[in-house]
């Protein structure tokens, strides 16, 4: 039998708009586009590293939630409001993934507010990181 579970924070958002941070399937975890605003004080910072810093900091509270971690992380969507930050982001998406490789797609939209600069999507598969992994290189 499927087992779905759902994890909402206290987010305005959640509610408005009638959607989970976070819903596993079974093994498979999907991750809600995610900003950087800290749960406990509810302010967003001004610096797009920091800000990216929460941001992963909110995910991996969420996947813990359901006994995973980044490290079971299988696809990353890195959406960056101005593309002069897409480094700085990179760097500290860099950090957190480096050994654990996802798929990624990175884009510069504009996001739901000026005020965020930086917010992340994941989907994980609980035991990824565990998993035996076979790394090859092709030429594209």
């Amino acid at each position: 039998m499927t087992k779905i579970v759902k994890i909402k924070t206290d987010s305005k958002f959640e509610d408005h708009g009638s959607y989970s941070r976070l819903v596993a399937v079974d093994n498979w975890i999907f991750v809600s586009n995610t900003a950087g605003r800290n749960p406990d004080t509810k302010e967003i910072p001004q610096e797009v590293g920091a800000q990216t810093r929460q941001v992963f900091a909110n995910i991996e509270r969420a996947l813990a939630a359901v006994g995973a971690s980044l490290a079971d992380v299988v696809m990353s969507r890195v959406f960056i409001q101005e593309p002069k930050d897409t480094e700085t982001v990179m760097t500290i998406v860099g950090e957190k993934f480096r050994g654990t490789d996802p798929a990624s797609t990175v884009t510069c939209p504009p996001l739901g507010s000026t005020v965020y600069k930086v917010e992340i999507e994941v989907t994980a598969y609980r035991g990824a990181a565990s998993a035996e992994t076979e790394k090859r290189t092709i030429s594209l």
